[in-house]
């Protein structure tokens, strides 16, 4: 299945995320890290700091391993919703920030 994920980046969570992400520890977790990265950088971020991707889970329950091993640590108020193709616009109307750029931008500022 492939879902249209949105949720909020939870704060003082992006510079731990961002490490996360770069460092490979997302990355090797099995079965999904791969996925989880590949998804952040297809992420987009509106202005008004709602974070949308599209994520391929298969899971019972949508993002269930995803959720309790990675998103829910970093992100608040997570909701999927079954969509037909990870090809689809990521947000609505198709506008937005890349997230791995504003992640960059929210760790930097808390590491000062």
């Amino acid at each position: 299945m492939i879902y249209r994920v949105t949720a909020r980046l939870k704060p003082d969570a992006a510079a731990d995320f961002q490490r996360k992400l770069l460092d490979g520890t997302i990355a090797e977790q099995r079965p999904d890290g791969r996925e989880i990265v590949a998804s952040m950088q297809r992420a987009l971020v509106s202005t008004s700091g709602e974070v949308t991707w599209r994520e391929r889970c298969f899971c019972d329950t949508p993002l269930a391993h995803e959720r309790q091993t990675v998103l829910d640590f970093h992100f608040e108020g997570l909701a999927t919703e079954e969509v037909d193709s990870l090809q689809e616009g990521i947000s609505p109307d198709g506008v937005g920030t890349p997230f791995m750029e504003y992640l960059a931008e929210i760790a930097d500022r808390e590491s000062k």
